[in-house]
């Protein structure tokens, strides 16, 4: 039973990705470029959606690109990239 949860986590794991650096090409995203660096490298985001406080003030947002069978999202937060996300579709 141990290690049938253990196969399960390891699969699970496989399908979502949370890393520091994201490659496009030759260039990389790395965690705390600019936004601006980001929309140079990768483009215009599919979709763009803002993150909001509990109390409704806007805390920052959230870049989505479909690549290659995959969905990637950074946050930004500050103009800065907070995290890098990739799941396969």
């Amino acid at each position: 039973m141990r290690s049938l949860v253990l196969a399960a986590g390891l699969l699970a794991a496989g399908l979502a990705v949370a890393a520091d650096t994201y490659r496009s090409g030759n260039r990389v995203i790395t965690v705390g470029d600019s936004a601006a660096k980001l929309a140079q490298i990768v483009g215009t985001p599919t979709i763009k959606e803002t993150i909001e406080t509990r109390e409704g003030g806007r805390e920052g947002e959230r870049w989505q690109y479909a690549v290659d069978g995959k969905t990637v999202t950074f946050e930004i937060r500050n103009g800065k990239v907070a995290s890098i996300d990739e799941r396969r579709d």
